[in-house]
């Protein structure tokens, strides 16, 4: 069951599903699996591992893929933009810095533009920029953001697009957030959280069960774990993460932990030994819809399944009076 929108069209894809480009976990195993089955396959390019990059863009094969960046890390290395468009993807996807200055290399390259936008500040830079794709994302999502809500922010950028296909993200795991968000007014969504808690997503398979078992009360917003990581970001971009005992222990003494080093290194072992007690799971508040680890094809269908009902359906819901 397909949901044809202007999303669909513009990305040239059956679903209005796109996977969100997840530093390390959305590689090129999991954004050809979510394209195969008629999404949007993203890989994330995070911070910038040019070694990675290239593995995970060869992994994915023939699949139609794009690469997301985190802007301003990647500005500070401009060559990994020209790698990735070297290898032609279908679209490149710039979120948490400035547009301008990679826009024009994109777009002549051929590859679509997708910005993600936080703020209606950022979504007038996108449209300002010819984006082909806006992304507005609420701070319900895991990892990084600001503060507004999905909800009132979603339409709010439908509003200023004018017309450029808008997907929501922030809080999106099922067919119920689908089809709110196509209510809302906008093309389709981009889910990350949902993914992780897939077969094909890189990572370990306690960070996915950790997912399983959590509540959107136990994720927190800060910039805690990103003092641990020795990764702070700029203003106004903090994360949200799964509580742990390494969050209990420093949360609201961030100032503190900034003077004990010994602690960034004992998390960056924690990190690779998969001990999530110390290190954080990048989750969002969607964590309560998500209850089993499948293959990413079957989220997408589950996903455009429910949604497809649930607005086939509406009208013997609800019925208008007075």
């Amino acid at each position: 069951m397909a949901i044809a929108t202007r999303l669909t069209e513009r990305l040239g894809v059956t679903h209005p599903v796109m996977l969100a480009p997840m530093d390390l976990v959305a590689d090129g195993k999991l954004a050809a699996a979510v394209t195969r089955a008629g999404g949007f396959g993203i890989i994330g390019g995070g911070y910038g591992d040019e070694a990675w990059l290239k593995r995970e863009m060869d992994a994915a094969g023939d699949a139609r893929v794009g690469v997301g960046f985190i802007t301003w890390s990647m500005a500070k290395q401009p060559r990994l933009l020209d790698l990735v468009l070297e290898r032609k993807p279908a679209a490149v996807m710039l979120s948490f810095g400035e547009v301008k200055p990679h826009a024009g290399k994109i777009k002549k390259s051929g590859a679509l533009l997708i910005c993600q936008v936080q703020t209606i500040e950022h979504t007038n830079e996108a449209v300002a920029n010819d984006a082909d794709v806006i992304v507005a994302q609420g701070a319900e999502g895991g990892g990084h953001g600001i503060a507004r809500g999905t909800f009132a922010l979603v339409p709010a950028v439908v509003d200023i697009a004018k017309g450029i296909p808008v997907a929501a993200a922030g809080g999106v795991a099922d067919g119920r957030g689908l089809a709110a968000a196509l209510m809302l007014g906008a093309d389709g969504v981009l889910v990350g959280t949902r993914f992780y808690a897939s077969v094909e997503a890189a990572g370990f398979k306690t960070a996915k069960e950790r997912i399983v078992a959590a509540s959107g009360d136990r994720t927190i917003r800060g910039i805690l774990f990103d003092i641990a990581r020795r990764n702070v970001w700029p203003s106004p971009f903090a994360g949200r993460v799964l509580r742990n005992e390494f969050s209990e222990r420093w949360r609201g003494r961030e100032a503190e932990l900034m003077q004990h080093p010994e602690e960034a290194d004992r998390y960056a072992g924690a990190r690779e030994a998969g001990d999530f007690d110390t290190a954080a799971v990048i989750a969002g508040e969607a964590v309560d819809l998500i209850g089993d680890i499948p293959p990413a094809g079957e989220i997408v269908d589950r996903m455009t399944r429910e949604a497809a009902t649930l607005m086939a359906g509406a009208s013997n819901r609800y019925r208008a009076t007075g």
